[in-house]
């Protein structure tokens, strides 16, 4: 078994829609980036890279690349559960945890987790995300941006 750790953050902006762990979120506000930017999904591909000791999120999806503008990170996330494979390695578990003040995420932690397990091939079971605010502080609490952290265990094929 091996362990990785994951980090994200875009800055929120308008005009674009709220897509995180996969699901689009009712929000006045986006997230900024070259892809979708999805925060939970990014933070998920740089921890299961880390696990197994790949190159991160950047150097695998390029933001320089127009092949991944605007592109779901669940496609990206797709391609780095093939990462693994070819590297011996499958997803075990995740757990993730998204930082914002609004809008209240919780009614759509089941539709991410269930996301983010079928594009892994995994049990809903091995999926955690949860939700929380930074208490109106820093650029979280500022609604600046949105961060997200996670944390992935692989194992190798069998």
């Amino acid at each position: 078994m091996r362990v990785g750790i994951g980090y994200d953050v875009h800055r929120l902006c308008a005009g674009r829609p709220l897509i995180l762990g996969g699901v689009d979120i009712p929000a006045v506000l986006g997230l900024e980036g070259h892809s979708d930017a999805d925060v939970l999904t990014h933070a998920v591909i740089d921890a299961l890279l880390g696990a197994c000791a790949l190159p991160d999120i950047g150097r695998q999806f390029p933001d320089s690349d127009p092949a991944y503008a605007g592109i779901s990170s669940l496609k990206l996330l797709e391609r780095t559960r093939e990462l693994l494979a070819e590297a011996g390695y499958r997803p075990h578990n995740i757990d993730g945890v998204i930082a914002a003040e609004a809008p209240r995420l919780a009614p759509h932690i089941e539709a991410m987790r269930v996301g983010l397990a079928r594009c892994l091939e995994l049990d809903v079971g091995a999926v955690n995300v949860k939700a929380t605010t930074t208490e109106k502080l820093g650029f979280v609490g500022g609604e600046e941006g949105m961060a997200a952290w996670a944390v992935a265990t692989v194992e190798p094929l069998e």
